[in-house]
C-alpha cells in the first residue's frame, strides 16, 4: 500500500511503532535528542561503579522514551596507572523474530590505555533505517586509574516549541550614544539578531586604526565572533567603522570626519535577552 491515512479509522488495527517514529522525526529532527521534561536525564555517579540517570524524555530516531524516575547502570573499576572512557548510552533493540521493541541504560566500557583514551565504539545506525540496534550516547565516564572523573554530556536537549516562538518573535530595543558623537543610534534585537540603525552628527575627526573606544555594547547585544561589524558610518568623502568583540568592547577604524553620517548593520547574539 503505496498511501495510509495513519490517523484515520481502518476498521483494524494499522498504527504500529514505525509510523509514530516517523512522525516524530519530521517533527524534531532524525537524530537522537533529549527534551525539557523531567530532569533532563541529567546524571551523577552514584559511587565510583555505578551511573545514575535521573528523568526525563529522549527521542531516538524518533522513538520516544521515557525515564521516570533514576536508572541505574554499572560501570567496571578502572585499572591503576592506566586511563579509559566509557560511555553511557540509551540501546533501542528490536526483536527481528517477534519485533518486540525495548530500550535500556547501558555501560560500554572502553579500552584501557597509557595515552589518551578513545571512546569505545557504538551502534551509529538509524531505526528510521530498520537496525535492529540503535545507541544514544549519553554520558562520556572518563576514568584515571580507579578515579572516576566528571561526566561529559553527549547529547543536546530540544527546546519547547514555545521557547523556540519565544526567541524569535520577542523584540527588544535600547538607545546607544556612538563615539565622537553626542547622538544616540538605535539598538535593536528579534531573537538573536541585532540591528544598529540611526544617523549622528560627529563632533571631530582623526584617524583610527583599530582604536579602543571608551563606549562598549550592553549586555543583550555583544556579537558572537570577534571584530564584528557593528556600524558602519558613511558620508561624502569617507567612512567610519565600529568593531565590537563578545565582551562588548568596541574598536574604531576610520575617520569620523566630523560629519553627518548613517549607518545600518545587523549581527548575531549569544546573550541572554536584556529584559
Amino acid at each position: 500500500m503505496t498511501v495510509e491515512l495513519i490517523t484515520g479509522f481502518a476498521g483494524t488495527p494499522h498504527i504500529g511503532s514505525d509510523d509514530v517514529g516517523a512522525f516524530n522525526a519530521g517533527l524534531v529532527g532524525p537524530g537522537d535528542y533529549a527534551l525539557a521534561t523531567g530532569n533532563q536525564l541529567k546524571a551523577t555517579m552514584s559511587n565510583a561503579n555505578t551511573i545514575a540517570v535521573q528523568s526525563g524524555d529522549a527521542v531516538l530516531n524518533g522513538r520516544h522514551v521515557h525515564l521516570t524516575g533514576t536508572t541505574t547502570a554499572t560501570v567496571q573499576s578502572g585499572t591503576q596507572g592506566q586511563k579509559r572512557n566509557d560511555l553511557a548510552v540509551l540501546r533501542y533493540t528490536k526483536n527481528t523474530t517477534t519485533g518486540v521493541e525495548t530500550c535500556s541504560l547501558v555501560v560500554l566500557k572502553g579500552t584501557p590505555t597509557t595515552g589518551t583514551p578513545a571512546d569505545p565504539a557504538h551502534n551509529t545506525g538509524s531505526i528510521l533505517d530498520g537496525v535492529a540496534t540503535a545507541d544514544m550516547p549519553l554520558y562520556r565516564i572518563p576514568l584515571d586509574g580507579i578515579t572516576v572523573g566528571t561526566l561529559v554530556p553527549l547529547f543536546n536537549v530540544l527546546k519547547p516549541m514555545k521557547d523556540v516562538w519565544d526567541s524569535l518573535t520577542q523584540r527588544v530595543k535600547t538607545a546607544w550614544r556612538v563615539p565622537y558623537s553626542s547622538d544616540n543610534v538605535l539598538l535593536a534585537r528579534m531573537g538573536s539578531l541585532c540591528i544598529m540603525t540611526g544617523n549622528v552628527k560627529f563632533n571631530q575627526s582623526g584617524g583610527n586604526n583599530y582604536s579602543k573606544a571608551s563606549e562598549t555594547l550592553p549586555a543583550g547585544y555583544r556579537p558572537t565572533q570577534v571584530n564584528t561589524m557593528i556600524g558602519r558610518f558613511t558620508y561624502d568623502g569617507g567612512q567610519f567603522n565600529l568593531l565590537s568583540q563578545p565582551s562588548g568592547e568596541v574598536t574604531m577604524l576610520g575617520n569620523p570626519g566630523s560629519a553627518y553620517a548613517c549607518t545600518s548593520a545587523a549581527w548575531f547574539t549569544n546573550d541572554p535577552m536584556p529584559a
